[in-house]
């Protein structure tokens, strides 16, 4: 447990790294500057779903298989859905590692049976209440699982959408809805209003874990559930109104910076 002195210090050495890594150059190697080419909410959402889908490994490739599902989408990801064309597509095309068209197709069908009764998956999230849970993350999560499913005969895709929603941390849709809520007017959108920046929990993957554990920030070894929301908890108390801020920090540290 940090005292008052070291938690003082350590959200100092966070504002550094944060103000260090959160500027426009970061936007040119992160899958962020994807969602950013467009300006509707729904091709900005669209964009940012996949890309933090098949956002694990290496950036470089990551970024370059980002371009290949815009090509894909023939840059017009909102149309794209609404045309039902990626049907046409074979399955085994690969996007991502272990990332197929398939699980492509079970996104854009997911997709487009919300599209289907909603403007967009801000007014998803809002017609369904979702800025009233605790959890807002692991509510959204689990309303699309239900929809995608019910877009694809009742099936589940791990690929797309984690099951293990009582464990599991939601990197991908958390990375997702910090680039959708927050808007700081320098990489983050802030297209969304379902969900406030308070409310938004870190994008924790190894090294963001193991930063945070290097710096006396939690404890637990697993990176799961609780360790986000432990995670998170410590980061509000530094900046209540902005607690994922700190993910830039938390990713920046070890990437040119240095551990206290």
């Amino acid at each position: 447990m940090l005292d008052k002195e070291q938690l003082d210090n350590l959200r100092a050495f966070l504002d550094r790294e944060a103000a260090r890594i959160n500027n426009p150059e970061f936007i040119t190697k992160d899958p962020v500057q994807f969602p950013r080419r467009f300006s509707s909410v729904r091709d900005i959402e669209i964009v940012s779903l996949l890309s933090a889908t098949i956002a694990w490994g290496n950036r470089k490739m990551i970024c370059n298989n980002c371009e290949k599902m815009l090509t894909i989408m023939e840059h017009e990801p909102s149309a794209f859905v609404d045309s039902q064309d990626y049907e046409l597509l074979p399955d085994e095309l690969n996007i991502h590692r272990t990332f197929f068209v398939r699980n492509f197709k079970y996104m854009m069908r997911g997709l487009r049976n919300i599209y289907r009764k909603h403007i967009s998956i801000n007014d998803f999230a809002q017609a369904h209440h979702v800025g009233d849970s605790e959890e807002p993350a692991w509510m959204l999560a689990k309303l699309l699982l239900q929809e995608f499913a019910e877009a694809n005969g009742g099936t589940s895709d791990s690929r797309c959408l984690p099951t293990n929603l009582s464990s599991t941390a939601l990197k991908r849709i958390n990375m997702a809805l910090r680039w959708l809520v927050r808007d700081d007017g320098i990489v983050d959108m802030g297209v969304w209003t379902a969900i406030s920046p308070a409310q938004l929990f870190i994008p924790l993957d190894v090294h963001v874990g193991d930063t945070a554990r290097a710096l006396g920030m939690i404890s637990r070894r697993a990176n799961d559930k609780k360790t986000v929301i432990q995670l998170t908890q410590l980061l509000r108390t530094m900046r209540p109104d902005d607690p994922v801020l700190y993910d830039y920090a938390l990713f920046g540290i070890g990437i040119g910076g240095g551990l206290v």
